[in-house]
């Protein structure tokens, strides 16, 4: 039996495994991946010096990205959008490409405390394999604006613990 073509979406803090997730989830069959950082590092790496421009940009991107992500899902592919779903206006956005398909979904949660995350950060920012370095002060500014999805804003939860060890 085919699996039904699916809007995989991802919420979570900076490093909390959004990426990898997101991996993971791509290696289904008839699934793609499209990596937000991927597409503003490429397209705008140059002018994102901070929190505002990556809201301008991201919100340029979204214009482009969201017929092509409806697209595919009426095609009959599944999608690992690996955008942050971190606000309820990206949430909302996310729904509005599902309302043009028939496509099922599943926002993915992962519940990885703050200070899990800033270690990560700080092991990726050494690694230097990300297109995006993002310092102590930014994660925390950004964090101020995380807001786990609601029962009310309809989506299907899957909750991802933290690893324990």
């Amino acid at each position: 039996m085919a699996e039904q073509t699916t809007l995989h979406l991802l919420c979570g803090r900076i490093a909390s495994g959004k990426s990898t997730l997101a991996t993971e989830l791509g290696r289904r069959p008839g699934t793609v991946v499209i990596r937000e950082d991927h597409w503003l590092s490429g397209l705008y790496g140059n002018e994102l010096r901070s929190i505002y421009d990556y809201v301008r940009c991201a919100s340029l991107l979204r214009g482009i990205v969201g017929p092509h992500v409806t697209d595919l899902l009426n095609a009959g592919v599944s999608v690992v959008l690996d955008f942050q779903a971190n606000t309820t206006d990206a949430r909302s956005w996310m729904r509005g490409l599902l309302d043009g398909t028939e496509a099922a979904h599943v926002l993915h949660l992962l519940d990885v405390p703050e200070e899990v995350c800033l270690a990560r950060l700080r092991a990726r920012n050494d690694a230097g394999l990300h297109p995006f370095v993002v310092t102590e002060a930014q994660f925390r500014q950004i964090s101020r604006h995380f807001m786990p999805p609601a029962p009310d804003e309809g989506f299907a939860v899957q909750i991802h613990p933290a690893p324990t060890r």
